[in-house]
């Protein structure tokens, strides 16, 4: 049986490995699996400690996941001198919804290129043509699946609130 103390790390390295698979800061996914682990909101401080690390990227980078609505400031009466951390209870909806954007901003990049392509009058352009004809049809289908997602998402969600 593995300890606490082995899965706490084993979550962070499979986090950082997957963040780090998707392009993403591989700290990132160690801070998002540390706030994940934790039953208690951590300080700037605290979440360094643990993963080793400076102050100074991990503060960066707790900005960074903010911004994605992935984690949140949150307030200890203990301690109203510092910020404390953790997940947004709806983490991975958020994560979900920041990877709708990237899709939406390549289905309005096809677009874009569609017009451009339109208006050339070179016949060598058809293959082009007909490879961005394909990117926007791929990425409106990826939206409109994905916005099914969303809906049955929240269904399901609810059930498990409700638990």
């Amino acid at each position: 049986m593995l300890s606490e103390e082995k899965i706490r790390k084993e979550l962070i390295q499979r986090f950082g490995d997957a963040y780090k698979s998707f392009g993403l800061n591989k700290l990132m996914g160690h801070i998002v699996a540390l706030l994940i682990y934790s039953k208690e909101p951590l300080s700037l401080g605290d979440i360094a400690i643990n993963l080793n690390r400076s102050k100074g990227p991990v503060s960066q980078i707790l900005k960074r996941l903010r911004d994605r609505k992935l984690i949140r400031k949150s307030w200890s009466p203990e301690n109203n001198r510092q910020d404390f951390y953790e997940i947004e209870p709806e983490i991975f909806e958020n994560a979900f919804r920041n990877n709708l954007e990237l899709i939406k901003n390549n289905t309005r990049i096809a677009k874009q290129l569609k017009e451009v392509v339109k208006k050339s009058k070179e016949d060598e352009l058809g293959i082009l043509k007909f490879r961005i004809d394909e990117m926007e049809a791929f990425y409106a289908l990826m939206e409109e699946h994905n916005r099914n997602f969303l809906k049955d998402w929240i269904v399901k969600r609810e059930k498990l609130l409700k638990h």
